[in-house]
């Protein structure tokens, strides 16, 4: 069974940094586009960051370019993101995702972590 697990998620104060993991089992996602999203109390699931699992490349919603940076470790099927300089308006649950879609859409992804609570405070 495929499964995502997220892991990290803390209380933290602005302008501190947290690293999320998450963990991939049960398959291989080396064809997927592995994400990080995010969802704030009665906002949409909106999109932060992806990377490929080939070369690498990735790509940064604007409100956290240069602040956030997603890697991967393809001998641990695991993939992470470094999150400095936080804010409060960062606060939210942060989803592991994997989509065949390179810059996803909620819509677009096909598997789900259980997600991680971020709450930044100020």
């Amino acid at each position: 069974q495929e499964q995502l697990e997220e892991s990290g998620g803390r209380l933290v104060q602005a302008g501190g940094s947290l690293r999320l993991s998450c963990a991939a089992s049960g398959r291989t996602f080396s064809n997927y586009v592995m994400a990080w999203f995010r969802q704030a109390p009665g906002k949409e699931r909106e999109f932060v960051a992806a990377i490929t699992w080939s070369v690498s490349n990735t790509y940064y919603a604007d409100s956290v370019k240069g602040r956030f940076t997603i890697s991967r470790d393809n001998a641990k099927k695991s993939v992470y993101l470094q999150m400095n300089s936080l804010k409060p308006e960062d606060t939210a649950v942060y989803y592991c995702a994997a989509s065949k879609v390179l810059i996803p859409r909620a819509e677009h992804v096909d598997y789900w972590g259980q997600g991680t609570q971020v709450t930044v405070s100020s």
